[in-house]
């Protein structure tokens, strides 16, 4: 392992192995969810990583690890003191993003990164090069996976299920650690919105909880968007175009229409960050008849996101216009919510999470997440769960990495998170 002083804890050195030799075995494990399928999980193939998982639970000690028929994995790290410790939740999902494949990932290792570009073997036309990618270029020495150029990586949310695994294996094997009990807890279809869809609150038992799903090491995030999905669909008239003149009313045309009145250098995901929101059209389906278009829509504050709903349906309503025989429908709903509402209300949490990330070596630094966990939906249903890092980059894409060091700081982060969460109920 490499020498950095950003990464002093014995203990994360000592776990980073032991959660990449179990990243790898994952990554293997085709999860790709998907947004067309009227399944739970959408696709069954997520059931093959989430039945290992039980047996490699209950291999390690925890003979109550169950899979439901939701497919949600649960198991229980008992307790180590006698005090009363409000039980803990670690969360971390199976299924990867259905924008890139996750089919026959080929991970590379890299021993000791010397900071220049890193071809990625399957593909020309891809590589990682730090002076495009700020965050490789602080990773020189360390230890980093990548793929081979072809598939995703499956870092999100893969390396948040094995670090979750290794730090409780770690746990189980050193009861003198004083902690209270752990719930652990692995979900399906995360990446496609449906997370929590089935997710029994009362049966995970826990009374506050981490996801693992976010990136930079260090990582503590107590706020996401707020969102919205927005589904409009355009119905003009259908003719044969041979006999068309002044009866066809075409929608896709209709469609095309509202896109462009988009907004174009504000209000999209290519032209804002930070704390700016946006309106994203990402699916188009249909015919000449009737057309149907997809879009997110988000925000962190929730009057200005009403006022992007508002901005669509007033779009919708001029392209509408345009023919008195088109029609144009917008149905929105309510996809999370900005989780800091609820979070604000929960400081120990935060503190929590900071003392254990600098125990694990790390300066413990909060930011934002632009876009969702399932910690949102969860935090909104009652289980205050902020996200933690898990140490992967450059998500969905054929450019994924992590670095294994910070793998084995998210672990060490996770043990010393259960001690300090039993120190504060004592």
């Amino acid at each position: 392992m490499a020498s950095d002083p950003r990464y002093s804890s014995p203990l994360a050195a000592e776990l980073g192995e032991p959660a990449l030799e179990r990243f790898l075995r994952y990554v293997a494990i085709d999860t790709q969810a998907s947004e067309s399928s009227d399944t739970y999980p959408s696709t069954l193939k997520q059931l093959d990583l989430s039945r290992l998982l039980v047996e490699e639970l209950k291999e390690i000690g925890l003979g109550d690890a169950v899979l439901d028929e939701h497919g949600y994995v649960m198991a229980t790290v008992p307790a180590t003191v006698s005090h009363e410790v409000p039980v803990l939740g670690l969360i971390a999902h199976v299924d990867t993003s259905p924008a890139v494949s996750g089919a026959n990932v080929k991970p590379q290792l890299i021993t000791g990164y010397d900071g220049g570009r890193l071809a990625l073997p399957a593909n020309p036309y891809l590589a990682l090069d730090p002076a495009d990618l700020p965050e490789l270029a602080k990773h020189v020495g360390h230890d980093l996976v990548t793929t081979d150029g072809t598939t995703l990586l499956g870092a999100d949310d893969k390396a948040g299920v094995a670090e979750i695994m290794a730090a409780a294996e770690y746990l189980v094997a050193h009861p003198e650690l004083p902690h209270g009990p752990l719930r652990i807890g692995f979900t399906p279809d995360e990446e496609v919105g449906e997370g929590t869809k089935f997710f029994d609150l009362e049966t995970f038992g826990a009374a506050a909880a981490f996801t693992l799903d976010g990136s930079t090491a260090g990582e503590i995030q107590d706020e996401t968007f707020s969102a919205l999905e927005a589904i409009v669909v355009f119905t003009g008239v259908s003719m044969h175009p041979g006999f068309a003149k002044g009866q066809l009313v075409n929608a896709i045309k209709l469609a095309a229409d509202f896109v462009a009145a988009l907004p174009r250098d504000t209000l999209s995901p290519e032209t804002t960050d930070g704390r700016d929101g946006f309106v994203h059209p990402y699916i188009v389906e249909g015919t000449g008849a009737e057309t149907t278009l997809t879009m997110i829509v988000r925000d962190f504050d929730e009057e200005k996101l009403a006022a992007h709903e508002a901005l669509l349906r007033r779009l919708a309503a001029e392209v509408a216009a345009t023919d008195p025989r088109a029609r144009v429908e917008v149905t929105v709903r309510r996809q999370y919510t900005n989780m800091k509402r609820v979070l604000d209300d929960h400081p120990e949490l935060i503190a929590a999470a900071e003392e254990a990330i600098r125990r694990a070596g790390l300066e413990p630094h909060r930011t934002l997440i632009r876009g969702g966990t399932d910690g949102s939906r969860l935090t909104e249903l009652g289980l205050p769960t902020p996200n933690l890092f898990d140490g992967g980059h450059e998500y969905h894409s054929e450019r994924e990495w992590i670095c294994v060091q910070d793998m084995g700081a998210a672990c060490a982060t996770i043990v010393h998170l259960a001690q300090i969460w039993a120190e504060q109920a004592g």
